[in-house]
């Protein structure tokens, strides 16, 4: 399958991983790429010395090109991104902040840069930049989102942009990558159903809990995580986002801000006088950023289904077995081509 992605990623398929925190580490991120995707390494809970060391990891279990992603909103990312600049790292994906920097010196290297978008005038403005993709996240997807859906999100892009656009939201099966094709997407992002395969090392517990739920069983709401977010429907989503960021919630983030901090190797004081220093609004959301990141971990490391709270898009209730990273891209390719065929045979009448 030849597409733009696939030719300016050097990839045999069109499928990208997404970068989710806990889930894309580096065994996981081979093993997309070695299947003829990309991987995409998430550095949100690493410090620059972990990501330096997850990126030459990767380059240890694969020879094929990957991926490493920045939330430019987080603390520390910035950091993370100078690394994946500095090894060289073959695609970085950023997303929640302006990476004109990240473009301009990825590109002294031949190293090609993509932003995550939500709509044309981010997407317009990255394009504008230098990037040279766009992941553009319909509202089906897992995170973060926002009110247009992929089918309607994609067309409104492709036919604006001259960059090559990524769907994101809604593709889980070969039936979603050809769709996302016809709607002029030039590949796909997957977080949900390449989290669900044997290799992901997210908790067996979710990996069950997300074979069981429906298409209806998901939750979205902006008090989770201080963001438009999509998270499995479970006790503890429904607790989070009940709870919001009340007074005992913005007590909890103190110490849940420290574990992120302990995490990073980043002085605690720094952190926190950073985000005072950046404005109640961006302090506010970072609260709700360290309270959500300990619920993630809890699902995806601990399998914790009563607190846990696990980011997935809808396309979770069309998962119906846990298989290979390879098995599923096969299949994923086999049964898109098989559509294609199907609908030019419906086409010719």
């Amino acid at each position: 399958m030849k597409t733009r992605i696939t030719e300016l990623f050097g990839i045999r398929y069109p499928i990208i991983m997404s970068g989710m925190s806990w889930i894309s580490v580096p065994k996981m991120v081979a093993a997309v790429s070695n299947a003829g995707g990309l991987g995409i390494l998430a550095t949100g809970p690493l410090d620059p010395k972990q990501t330096r060391e997850a990126i030459r990891e990767i380059r240890s279990l694969t020879d094929k090109p990957f991926g490493g992603n920045a939330s430019l909103l987080f603390p520390g990312a910035a950091d993370n991104a100078m690394v994946m600049l500095e090894e060289k790292v073959p695609v970085i994906n950023f997303a929640l902040g302006k990476g004109d920097w990240i473009v301009n010196m990825a590109h002294e290297y031949g190293g090609k840069v993509v932003a995550t978008v939500t709509n044309y005038r981010h997407a317009k403005r990255a394009e504008e930049y230098g990037c040279d993709a766009v992941i553009a996240t319909g509202n089906e997807a897992a995170a973060h989102g926002e009110a247009v859906t992929t089918f309607c999100l994609i067309p409104s892009l492709a036919s604006r942009l001259n960059v090559p656009v990524i769907a994101a939201g809604g593709v889980g099966d070969g039936r979603g990558l050809a769709a996302a094709l016809a709607l002029g997407a030039e590949g796909v992002a997957m977080g949900t159903r390449i989290m669900t395969t044997k290799e992901s090392p997210l908790n067996e517990n979710y990996k069950q809990l997300s074979l069981e739920k429906t298409v209806h069983d998901t939750l979205y709401s902006k008090r989770f995580d201080g963001l438009w977010c999509r998270v499995l429907d479970t006790e503890g989503a429904r607790k989070a986002i009940k709870a919001g960021l009340n007074p005992l919630q913005m007590l909890k983030a103190i110490p849940n801000s420290r574990a992120i901090a302990r995490q990073m190797n980043m002085p605690y004081l720094k952190l926190f006088i950073g985000v005072l220093g950046s404005g109640w609004e961006n302090a506010k959301q970072l609260a709700y950023m360290a309270n959500a990141f300990k619920l993630i971990r809890d699902a995806t490391e601990k399998g914790d289904v009563k607190r846990g709270v696990l980011p997935v898009g809808q396309v979770t209730g069309l998962l119906e077995d846990i298989p290979t990273v390879q098995e599923l891209f096969d299949r994923i390719v086999k049964e898109a081509e098989e559509v294609s065929e199907r609908l030019s045979a419906m086409m010719r009448g």
